[in-house]
Parts: structure tokens; C-alpha cells; sequence
């Protein structure tokens, strides 16, 4: 038997647990851009067993991490689909040959922006960054953002200031987009981020954001 085969037959074996010891998940796969949890993107519903790294189900997921194994019919899940259920929102990171599969649960949803300048030459406006001028790269994006240890001070450095957050950004990589420094992310909890290093992997992108102070 080869890989492939042995591969479909996990898948199916999964999909028979999942039957009986998971619940049911709407499952979204992205067609564009922007808003991928979108009525038009929704699939057939899957039932998901979730575990946090963990097949015998020994342990709960911890703070500061988002990353689960499904138990799930992985023959009808594709790299950054999305899964609506019991446990919140999840994208799927990884489908490795013979691995479980790997998933990573948002607690945000976030828009990423990206800052354009003002390129005339003598007497213009304002050439700084504003709401107006900056374009969407990606709207409406499930993502998970935790607090990353490192935070510095703003450099006004006033006795009462505190040091800005930073934090780490999780989301799935689209076709087309290419995040990078200095690119703006947004929250639905109106928080404001600027994007410090934009690391590409085969799981999706992964980000570190300095928090912006308003």
C-alpha cells in the first residue's frame, strides 16, 4: 500500500470517529479576500472532534495557545478553510501526509491595511498616514492574536507611560496577498496594530504587531 492510499484510509478512519464522538461544524472555504466566513463560501456541515495536541484527550488547551488537532474527515478540508462550532472559529494550518490534522483557533477577526504615502511633488497636503489613504489587503479574516512577552516604551518615555504591547498574528495566507512590514492590522475590538515582521510559512502567515497607541 502506498502513502496516498494509507492517507485516504486515516482520513476515513477519522471521519468515523468524528461521526461519532464530534459535533457538528459549519465549515467555509474562502473565495477571495475578504470575508471568508461570507453565506456564499459556506460548505456542507462537517462534525469535528477538536483535542488540544493531544489524541488521547488527556489535557484542556492552555492560555497563550491556539493550536488544536481535529478529528475530522480531512478528505473534504483544504489549507485555510474555516470550521464554526462548539469551540469557536478555526482555520485549518495543515493537512500533513499520516499527521493530524492541524488547526488553529481565532479569537479575533482583523483586517489588514497597507499604508500608501502621498507621491506629488511641491505644495501637497497632508503625506502621512491616514484611514483614507490606506488600501485593503485582506478583510474580515478570522485570526488568532495573543500577547507576545516583549513590549517596549513609547519614545516619548513619560514617568506614567507604560510599555506598548506586542502580539503575535496567526492567520491564513491568500493567494495574491503578500503581507509585510509596516502594514496596518485593524480588530473587531478597534484595536490598531502595526505589523514588525511578516514571516510566510506552509501553515499561513504568522506576524508580530506592535500595538498602536490611540
Amino acid at each position: 500500500m502506498d502513502g496516498v492510499k494509507l492517507n485516504s484510509k486515516v482520513w476515513a478512519g477519522y471521519a468515523k470517529a468524528a461521526k461519532k464522538v464530534g459535533t457538528p461544524y459549519q465549515h467555509f472555504r474562502p473565495s477571495s479576500a475578504s470575508n471568508p466566513l461570507a453565506s456564499g463560501n459556506r460548505l456542507a456541515d462537517l462534525p469535528v472532534s477538536l483535542n488540544a495536541n493531544d489524541p488521547k484527550y488527556s489535557r484542556p488547551n492552555m492560555y497563550g495557545k491556539s493550536t488544536w488537532y481535529a478529528v475530522a474527515d480531512g478528505s473534504a478540508l483544504q489549507v485555510g478553510d474555516y470550521i464554526v462550532g462548539i469551540e469557536g472559529t478555526l482555520f485549518v494550518a495543515a493537512l500533513q501526509q499520516l499527521l493530524p490534522i492541524f488547526m488553529v483557533d481565532c479569537n479575533r477577526t482583523i483586517t489588514v491595511l497597507r499604508p500608501t504615502m502621498d507621491s506629488g511633488v511641491g505644495e501637497v497636503g497632508y503625506g502621512g498616514d491616514t484611514s483614507a489613504t490606506e488600501q485593503p489587503l485582506m478583510t474580515g479574516w478570522p485570526a488568532s492574536v495573543l500577547q507576545w512577552t516583549k513590549g517596549e516604551m513609547n519614545e516619548v518615555k513619560l514617568p506614567g507611560d507604560l510599555r506598548v504591547p506586542w502580539w503575535t498574528v496567526l492567520v491564513p495566507a491568500w493567494h495574491g496577498v503578500t503581507l509585510r512590514m509596516s502594514d496596518i492590522i485593524t480588530d473587531d475590538l478597534n484595536r490598531r496594530y502595526v505589523i514588525s515582521s511578516a514571516e510566510l510559512t506552509d501553515l499561513g502567515w504568522r506576524l508580530t504587531a506592535m500595538q498602536s497607541q490611540v
